[in-house]
């Protein structure tokens, strides 16, 4: 394998789970469409304004709760949310962008960040105690600090679409708000600076754009999880849904870029299925002990090698429902997501870790006023789904190998 050919880039993917060259949105898709132009604009009051401009989509609009209204596990069960991948192309290339995209009219936002070593934008506008009261998209990215570049993009393609704050009488005379969070992924295709872009942040939030609602979400090694590497196996991009008994849909999408464990070392279990619901399949004891070996071989080569990778990493994830939270629920909600990042990853929350969670409320669903029941059950969910989420991105993705190092997948080594 030679440096050139070491890496095969990927094109922008918006596709089901599992196949990153699945369905992408067409070349500039949305970028130059008009129509509607000025929709999703509000004004900085926010909570008034803007709910008339929000998209009145729901589970209706899927043929009905109860209805064989479709579920996909992801992200984009909460109606109204699109997911869209780019990865950065070339040789050397080992990283990308995931767009969450909200619907037309924002959405209810909060971020609760607790790694040590964050990399973030406009997050300090999500605190419930400041003017902004809606947000247009969340950005995940890898690149570290140089990859939050790519929400630069994503803000020029909401310009032009007329979404945001306006904050003038004409029809893109708005201010876009999108919160961004970068995980640690530099060199790890063998280019230092082969790393996210406002290109590639502008070809994921067209590939959100081009995909229906309830559309399936690629997960593994596609977008921001293109060079993740969770503990020693590689990570990527995982996503899962829950519908309560209330009717309320909580989903997750997590980039899993961890520096501590997501497998146990003394069974190769992943933690995240412990406690899941049924007793995890446990890998035949051989299997689980050549898994060492193999893993002990990476890691000497990577030594020999000069070292392998800097100990820098973070998870990244977004919590959406479609629930009517308040900012403060809302702000609730990312802080009790953070106990699925604790059971799927130990440990976490390190100094060398950015861990950060943000989550997204459209609102469709009413939450009965004082009714604390019913807004634990949000959280409690909120902390499955991101944990199961965790489990997903590990399972899907795949192994890589090229001039900057070798990541094993969890699906190689334990099948």
């Amino acid at each position: 394998m030679t440096p050139e050919d070491a890496v095969e880039p990927v094109e922008p993917t918006g596709g089901p789970t599992g196949d990153p060259g699945g369905p992408a949105g067409p070349e500039g898709a949305g970028g130059g469409s008009r129509e509607g132009a000025g929709a999703g604009a509000r004004s900085w009051e926010g909570a008034g304004a803007g709910a008339g401009a929000r998209e009145t989509v729901g589970f209706d609009a899927w043929g009905g709760e109860g209805a064989g209204a479709p579920r996909v596990d992801a992200l984009t069960d909460v109606a109204g949310v699109r997911v869209g991948h780019a990865e950065v192309a070339g040789a050397g290339a080992l990283s990308g962008t995931t767009v969450v995209l909200a619907p037309e009219g924002g959405a209810v936002a909060a971020v609760d960040v607790r790694g040590g070593g964050p990399g973030t934008r406009e997050t300090d506008a999500l605190d419930p105690r400041n003017l902004v009261q809606r947000i247009d998209a969340v950005v995940l990215t890898g690149g570290s600090a140089f990859g939050l570049d790519a929400a630069s993009g994503v803000v020029a393609w909401l310009e032009e679409q007329g979404r945001g704050v306006r904050v003038g009488p004409g029809p893109t005379q708005v201010v876009p708000v999108v919160p961004a969070a970068a995980l640690f992924d530099l060199g790890r295709g063998g280019d230092w600076r082969a790393r996210p872009d406002a290109s590639t942040g502008r070809a994921a939030v067209e590939a959100a754009a081009a995909t229906g609602f309830g559309q399936p979400v690629a997960e593994g090694s596609v977008g921001a999880g293109a060079g993740a590497v969770a503990g020693e196996v590689k990570g990527g991009i995982g996503t899962a849904s829950l519908r309560l008994p209330s009717g309320v849909t909580v989903a997750a999408l997590v980039a899993v870029n961890a520096a501590g464990a997501v497998v146990d070392p003394r069974t190769g279990v992943l933690f995240g299925e412990y406690g899941a619901g049924e007793p995890p399949a446990y890998p035949p004891a051989e299997v689980h002990a050549e898994a060492v070996r193999r893993l002990a071989r990476v890691r000497e080569e990577a030594e020999a090698a000069g070292g392998g990778t800097p100990p820098f990493n973070t998870t990244i994830a977004v919590v959406a429902t479609d629930a009517d939270l308040t900012r403060a629920q809302a702000q609730k909600l990312a802080g009790t997501a953070h106990d699925g990042l604790a059971r799927a990853v130990r440990p976490v929350h390190l100094l060398t870790d950015g861990d950060t969670v943000f989550t997204l409320a459209t609102g469709q669903r009413p939450v009965p006023a004082g009714d604390p029941v019913a807004v634990n059950e949000i959280l409690a969910a909120g902390a499955d789904v991101l944990a199961r989420a965790i489990v997903k991105a590990v399972r899907a993705a795949r192994s890589v190998e090229g001039p900057g190092g070798r990541f094993l997948s969890y699906g190689e080594l334990y099948g």
